[in-house]
């Protein structure tokens, strides 16, 4: 036996957590996480119980307040939380609602007492969240009088105190500060709570939540009065290409033959729109943010009718293949609202729920609404079955590019698969290294011969690229020129696609260049040739604009000579200022040559010599600014490019090239 001893193992070595040792020394067990997300959860908890009170037909209002200290209240006006003796357990209600996990009022929904619909089933959440607590609070004022409750860290201090009471309504008002012996982080963003509010009031049809934020000094309220109806009307802002439509119904099942029957109430508010689209799922007042059965009814409903629609009115192609949901929910406004008197969720936290009847009914009610739908509303059929196909085929094309993308960008820059006419630098140092762009074989060969070869490459451009704001990927990706540059860069390429989030292949830390500097004449073909390098950045990699990676090397317009000295002026004002410097003397005036025609040394001291260069840095800062001038100038929208050279095009008169 070593000098450490073994702990033994044995019959009294196993323990069990008693009181509220149960929730504070492990509260991810109940609330999901002990970090924010749990405690953010338990303020939940005590809310759910409000809007089952209200739910139920007590009360309209409900205040919430977020207190400087982070304590939370919770206010409402329904019957009051039963606190007095309770002689059929042969205790107190405030033992077993604040005191005992698995206590409630809830267990018998299915049979119809006090609760038909409720958030809160398993019993755990107004005890769970005063043992989380520092303090809590409680006030009730029910059957004529006041109770109140206080409490420190899971212990009740002073008992129940119980006094006649006129008050004007009743009600329960909770007020509690989460502990951070319990949770790592208790300060629950005001975000948070407008969120929960918000979507509270879209499933609760009438009822008000005020929100008093004590620490801004502010006060909001969120009420929906035909709930998911008016929800779905503000998030498609007039914008939908059909109106918003409302379906709703009732069933009973149950979801298994051994299993007890129960009633679910659906709600379903949808419409379609190119431009928005968002799809919510919610049960019994509780958002599904994993949705689990009403998810899947949707898809399956959804998929089934627009299908069967598509092939009974020859919309498809031949051979073409079948819809998938991903073609529906690209342009759906869709919130599913359903209520259960029986629930399974998949845990405490009520993120999904996995009931098989529920799934079925939701299923089997939707595809016979939306079957009449589409029979009684031709135009918004034919506008929806257009939509989802333009949606299917942008998705398959995408699926085309990315394809096309990972085979063409899938080499490594090696021997093998050198990139005709690059010219490389021998420093491998990222932090170091300059890549030029420059136009034409010509001056691809004054620029090597004028660079610093140590940290200085060349990526000749052959003629005028393909405008990227203007052709589909598909063609984008056939262009030599267009691929050989993204393979020199070496990050790969972000897509902006809503129908393959995963197409692009961008990898911002595998860009092999510290800067990209993008070198043309100072003519016309020059700037067009820049502009349509800058569309492809823009269109393909956007983040190396915005990082600021890319730059414009400037040349200059003329070269000044005076007693065998060279100046170059690169505006005519420069010019002007040179001209007046060197009054008296005679000079030679020579507007500058094209790249090609420059000599190795005016390369260097003019284009590429980091001390005497002038680099213009692309750092647009204003996104939307630039995407509509890329759009205007290179779109498709030709009438608007009419428009800005009728009404600006006096100003460039000086650039046209009348040679």
């Amino acid at each position: 036996m070593s000098a450490r001893q073994k702990k033994s193992y044995g019959n009294e070595s196993i323990t069990s957590l008693k009181g509220a040792d149960r929730v504070r020394l492990r509260p991810a067990v109940i609330f999901g996480s002990d970090g924010l997300e749990g405690c953010q959860h338990s303020f939940f908890e005590i809310l759910s119980n409000s809007i089952d009170e209200a739910r139920e037909g007590y009360g309209k209002l409900i205040r919430v307040i977020r207190h400087k200290d982070y304590s939370i209240t919770v206010e409402d006006q329904g019957r009051g939380i039963p606190l007095d003796y309770n002689q059929k357990e042969q205790r107190y209600n405030w033992e077993l609602v604040y005191c005992e996990l698995y206590a409630g009022g809830k267990y018998s929904n299915n049979i119809g007492e006090n609760y038909e619909y409720a958030l809160g089933l398993n019993g755990l959440g107004a005890c769970a969240t005063q043992y989380s607590s520092e303090y809590m609070d409680v006030t009730v004022y029910r059957d004529g009088y006041k109770y109140e409750l206080h409490f420190e860290k899971g212990n009740n201090i002073g008992g129940l105190k119980k006094t006649k009471c006129n008050y004007e309504h009743t009600g329960t008002i909770q007020t509690w500060k989460p502990d951070l012996e319990v949770f790592t982080d208790i300060k629950i963003p005001v975000e948070y709570f407008r969120d929960v509010l918000r979507r509270q009031a879209v499933v609760n049809a009438g009822l008000v939540f005020e929100f008093i934020d004590e620490e801004s000094g502010t006060t909001e309220r969120f009420v929906y009065e035909n709930g998911i109806a008016d929800y779905v009307s503000e998030v498609n802002q007039d914008k939908g290409i059909t109106k918003p439509c409302y379906f709703e119904g009732s069933a009973r099942g149950r979801d298994r033959e051994d299993k007890p029957e129960y009633k679910v109430k659906m709600e379903i508010a949808f419409c379609f729109n190119n431009e928005i689209n968002t799809i919510q799922y919610y049960h019994n007042s509780s958002w599904l943010e994993y949705g689990g059965s009403p998810d899947k009814a949707v898809r399956a409903a959804f998929v089934y009718e627009i299908d069967k629609y598509l092939r009974n009115n020859n919309k498809y192609n031949k051979n073409e293949s079948k819809i998938t949901f991903s073609d529906i929910e690209d342009s759906l406004i869709l919130i599913t609202n359903t209520f259960s008197t029986m629930t399974s969720y998949e845990n405490q936290t009520k993120k999904a729920i996995n009931n098989r009847f529920i799934q079925e009914a939701i299923t089997d009610f939707l595809k016979q609404q939306l079957e009449i739908y589409l029979i009684e509303n031709k135009e918004e059929a034919e506008k929806i079955a257009a939509q989802v196909l333009i949606n299917k085929r942008s998705r398959e094309s995408a699926e085309r590019a990315r394809i096309d993308v990972k085979k063409k960008l899938g080499g490594t820059m090696d021997i093998s698969s050198r990139v005709k006419k690059f010219v490389d630098c021998r420093s491998k140092d990222v932090n170091k290294r300059e890549l030029y762009i420059v136009e034409g074989d010509s001056a691809l060969g004054s620029v090597k011969m004028g660079r610093d070869s140590e940290f200085q490459a060349v990526m000749p451009v052959r003629g005028k690229i393909l405008n990227c704001l203007k052709a589909d990927y598909s063609g984008i990706f056939k262009s030599e020129i267009i691929v050989d540059l993204i393979k020199v860069l070496g990050c790969g390429v972000e897509i902006k696609s809503k129908h393959n989030k995963n197409l692009g292949s961008f990898d911002y830390d595998s860009l092999k260049w510290n800067k990209i500097i993008i070198c043309t004449d100072a003519d016309v073909d020059g700037y067009q040739i820049r502009t349509l390098i800058l569309a492809m950045f823009y269109r393909l990699m956007p983040t190396l604009i915005e990082k600021g990676k890319v730059f414009i090397a400037e040349s200059p317009l003329f070269e000044i000579t005076a007693r065998g000295k060279s100046y170059f002026a690169y505006t005519e004002k420069e010019k002007n200022e040179i001209l007046e410097k060197l009054k008296g003397q005679k000079v030679t005036i020579q507007r500058s040559k094209g790249l090609g025609e420059n000599d190795p040394e005016m390369m260097w001291i003019t284009t590429m010599n980091p001390e005497t260069r002038r680099l213009i840095q692309v750092m647009p800062d204003d996104a939307e600014n630039t995407q509509k001038f890329f759009d205007l100038l290179l779109g498709d929208n030709l009438q608007g490019r009419k428009d800005f050279i009728s009404e600006y095009g006096h100003e460039y008169m000086e650039y046209i090239d009348v040679s």
